[in-house]
């Protein structure tokens, strides 16, 4: 059985844009898994300590059959192939991959929650979801329109337009 899964991309170490492209390739050759759409690229200040580069994110729907933990070693691994370091919470990245949803499922387990914590908070990640699921409605019967509604669009930018890795819905 496969889960429709919306992945969180964001970098904003060396070169961000080609990070974050080179992800969604290796998304979509991930076991058992086929990339569906993914949004335009934003960029945003960073959360947290301020005195680190803008944050580059998008966020990419997939259809997997891997369970939720397979899954997020997967992005563990593509994150640690990019060279990613966790020195300081919420500090500079190269490469960041959050399982935001998976399917309608809430999960709650000590690696991994689902829906991502601070999900309903983070412009970053409500725009680049709206774009490329607008009627989306969330485990806990939300729609994501009207979560929108109520989280502040400053501070970020739109840098690309339309699906920019070429599939179609």
């Amino acid at each position: 059985m496969t889960e429709v899964v919306y992945v969180g991309l964001g970098s904003n170490l060396g070169d961000p844009l080609t990070q974050l492209q080179r992800a969604l390739e290796e998304l979509g050759n991930l076991p058992l898994t086929r990339l569906i759409k993914c949004s335009s690229w934003y960029r945003s200040a960073p959360m947290g300590p301020q005195d680190q580069p803008d944050y580059y994110n998008g966020v990419a729907q997939l259809s997997t059959a891997l369970e939720p933990l397979p899954l997020l070693r997967a992005l563990q691994q593509i994150e640690q192939q990019h060279q990613r370091l966790r020195e300081r919470h919420w500090g500079p990245r190269t490469l960041d991959l959050d399982i935001l949803l998976y399917g309608d499922q809430s999960i709650d387990l000590p690696d991994l929650r689902v829906p991502h914590p601070g999900l309903y908070l983070r412009n970053f990640v409500l725009q680049p979801l709206a774009e490329i699921s607008p009627a989306l409605q969330f485990p806990d019967g939300s729609r994501l329109a009207m979560r929108l509604e109520n989280c502040p669009s400053e501070g970020i930018v739109r840098l690309s337009s339309g699906d920019i890795c070429g599939t179609t819905g």
